[in-house]
């Protein structure tokens, strides 16, 4: 393909960078023009993410490498005013990326504010793996010291081989420098600490490491299936303030926020284990809403203190169906011992302009069915495609769709080739028959890797939790007889 320049981006004696768009067309890409064969473009190229730009092309001519990569508009992390919570978020998603990248091999070494893009959509983009490398065996040091001063660790300068935890070292340094006043809190002191000791061996050895310490630190509930939409997008797009509801003053001279209304009637659907609420559309982010909860238990039908009484299970769910009454989650698989169970739930804000709302607390649901078989599990898994609009879709589909009431809800867990955790879609029975659909509808954003595979397995969430339990978890990552046959989508 040919391209036309648009403007040049950077140059220096080891890169030229430029904008340019494909003759004939009018969409957009960046090219590199480096010094030195860049082998880890190639590894790149190969590989996706929806935290990494797509690497389109990849050329070596003698000591130059080439390479074509996605457009990415957005603004670096660095050149904003960044919260708390949305600091938090970013740690969430370059934990996710680098882990990826780390299980690839691949280091990117490199790490600051300004190789972190927030995209349109709201999430990050890791960029710039000029200095990037694979690991090489029995080598005692890195063959070109690369990276930025401050950010990368002394073993980056030729004092030994980096690996992993160099990625680690300039993590700590991004974050702590992101968080600015806050990083001097306690409870991030220790985590920044580990992540910069001079010495690799007493680091974090993983970046899943790092993401369980700042699990335990502050609930963040990185695990939630569900939480997929992130707090970031109003930095890019503007999001205007709304007069209508209650402004949140904040006491450590922070942006204030506007609080968002609680959501209405939170109850329980009759004996299905449903947990219904009123929608509130200004929640989450985008189209996706999104909302808190908390799960209480009690041997009697006191309803809890919420101010007083400890939640015992939580959790985020989001969605986008604002066609129906109220926002409904099944919790027949979050019931652990006999009792009368509450729920409380709070419309979750983007951290930028909107605040959480309080917690409202549902009536009670007596549950007796701990002792209760399980639904049977689903059975001829098989992949389909089905055209809507101008659209293709792949659904999850099984063929013992009799067995299950039509409240029952089917989670669809897509993992990749490597059976790596790609996304999951919740629906109800009644939904998906009422809609004409096949089965389970998977987010096409998730699974549209030409040449690349994918695989589902799925839980059914009971709608008569008294009667019978959840068929057998699928996590984190299911037996050979629990799968679908492999999806390969084809090459364009």
């Amino acid at each position: 393909m040919g391209y036309e320049e648009i403007k040049l981006l950077k140059q220096s004696g080891k890169s030229t960078v430029s904008l340019v768009k494909e003759e004939g067309g009018e969409r957009l890409f960046i090219r590199k023009t480096l010094q030195g064969q860049h082998l880890v473009y190639q590894n790149l190229r190969e590989l996706a993410h929806p935290y990494l730009p797509a690497v389109y092309e990849v050329s070596f001519d003698k000591d130059k490498t080439t390479v074509v990569e996605e457009y990415i508009e957005g603004r670096t992390v660095g050149s904003v005013k960044l919260s708390e919570k949305q600091c938090l978020t970013i740690v969430g998603e370059l934990c996710d990326v680098l882990i990826f990248l780390h299980e690839k091999g691949i280091v990117h070494r490199d790490i600051k504010p300004s190789n972190i893009l927030i995209a349109e959509d709201g999430h990050i983009r890791l960029i710039d793996f000029d200095a990037a490398r694979m690991p090489k065996e029995n080598a005692d040091q890195d063959t070109v010291p690369l990276g930025t001063k401050g950010y990368a660790p002394p073993e980056q300068y030729g004092f030994s081989q980096t690996d992993e935890r160099a990625d680690i070292y300039a993590f700590g340094v991004t974050i702590k420098q992101l968080l600015g006043g806050n990083a001097g809190k306690q409870r991030y002191k220790r985590i920044f600490s580990k992540c910069t000791n001079l010495d690799p061996e007493k680091r974090y050895q993983s970046v899943r490491q790092i993401k369980k310490a700042f699990s335990y630190m502050w609930d963040w509930r990185a695990g939630i299936l569900c939480a997929a939409a992130t707090v970031l997008a109003a930095v890019i797009l503007g999001k205007a303030f709304s007069d209508s509801v209650q402004r949140d003053v904040s006491s450590d001279g922070e942006t204030d926020l506007i609080v968002l209304p609680a959501p209405e009637n939170p109850h329980w659907d009759g004996e299905t284990g449903i947990g219904l609420w009123g929608h509130v559309p200004e929640s989450g982010v985008g189209r996706d809403q999104r909302y808190g909860w908390r799960l209480y238990r009690s041997d009697n039908k006191t309803p809890p203190d919420l101010e007083k009484d400890k939640w015992e299970r939580e959790g985020e769910m989001s969605g986008n169906d604002l066609t129906t009454d109220f926002f409904d989650l099944n919790f027949a698989e979050e019931f652990w011992d006999n009792g009368f169970y509450y729920f409380s739930v709070c419309a979750s804000g983007d951290g930028i302009t909107y605040a959480d709302s309080s917690y409202v607390l549902s009536d009670a649901f007596a549950f007796t069915g701990k002792d209760a078989p399980r639904l049977p599990a689903p059975e001829g898994l098989y992949w389909t495609m089905k055209q809507i609009g101008e659209d293709r879709y792949y659904f999850a589909a099984i063929s013992n769709w009799e067995d299950y009431a039509d409240q029952d809800s089917f989670n669809a867990i897509v993992y990749g080739e490597d059976r790596e955790y790609v996304t999951n879609n919740i629906s109800v029975k009644q939904f998906i028959f009422e809609k004409g659909w096949p089965g389970v509808r998977i987010r096409p954003e998730f699974v549209n890797v030409p040449g690349k595979s994918y695989r589902f397995a799925v839980q059914v969430l009971s709608s008569r939790p008294n009667e019978y339990r959840s068929s057998l978890p699928v996590e984190p990552c299911p037996g050979e007889a629990y799968l679908s046959p492999p999806l390969k989508i084809p090459n364009l």
